[in-house]
């Protein structure tokens, strides 16, 4: 058979496989996963929260003195306005108020992430200021909450505002103490409409490009917890985390700390 057929069979399946490669990439990424984790959260709040009472807000990006910052869920009520912070995660979740990082164990195999209530907290005071520039906020009246969404399971206790997926509609749910009035509702709503960064492409650039920033003053700042040696930006090349960034120390394979 000529050389040139056995080129153009082997160019026509490339193309064949091209896509499904380019799609198994695309399911394996940290992306995916949170847009998978926001779409879920989202299910649950509009399946289990009476859209008549609660006025639910997706992707704030609020702008800050040194960026931006960008919050999944907000959600309105009489009984206050909920901070969502979603986490689409697998294997056991090891983790504390205090503590600055948690730990997900899959397996043998271990790593940090950072405290999803440290994470929330700045956006809820950013929040906080926004609407008491516009005098609608109250004393307590912000909440944050903590959903986890994905195939996984807490080793520790808890925070009670930390729940597992329709767990966190619940704590929702539990706070019934009425805040605000009905005008006072739409006015924090139209002030977080209004405060609100334009969504579209810009905007989300601009944000990946804070965060960003953000990654590179810790490794300019950032030293081994375990050697003290320099952590270094890696990528993840295989298994669930594929195409990740993370920071790793320097000394690898002597040591193994990752942030």
């Amino acid at each position: 058979m000529d050389l040139s057929i056995y080129l153009n069979m082997i160019i026509s399946a490339a193309w064949y496989l091209l896509p499904i490669f380019i799609f198994a990439v695309i399911i394996k990424s940290a992306w995916f996963k949170g847009v998978i984790g926001e779409w879920q959260v989202n299910f649950l709040i509009k399946f289990f929260l009476d859209k008549n009472e609660y006025h639910l807000i997706k992707n704030v990006t609020l702008p800050t003195d040194d960026g931006t910052t960008q919050i999944d869920h907000i959600i309105v009520s009489r009984y206050g306005v909920f901070v969502v912070e979603t986490k689409n995660m697998k294997g056991w979740i090891f983790g504390s108020i205090n503590q600055k990082q948690w730990t997900q164990q899959i397996f043998k195999h271990k790593s940090k992430f950072q405290n999803p209530l440290h994470q929330n907290y700045k956006h809820v005071k950013m929040l906080e200021d926004l609407l008491f520039m516009g005098s609608y906020a109250k004393n307590d009246s912000i909440f944050s909450v903590i959903i986890f969404i994905g195939d996984s399971t807490f080793k520790t206790k808890m925070p009670e505002n930390v729940r597992f997926a329709r767990g966190g509609i619940e704590y929702i749910k539990s706070k019934t103490n009425i805040i605000f009035n009905l005008q006072e509702v739409a006015s924090v709503i139209e002030q977080i409409e209004s405060g609100r960064l334009e969504r579209g492409f810009k905007t989300n650039r601009q944000h990946v490009k804070h965060v960003r920033q953000i990654i590179k003053e810790k490794l300019d700042t950032n030293s081994c917890s375990k050697c003290g040696a320099e952590m270094v930006l890696r990528k993840a090349t295989k298994g669930k985390n594929a195409g990740s960034e993370f920071l790793g120390c320097s000394t690898f394979p002597k040591c193994r700390n990752i942030l």
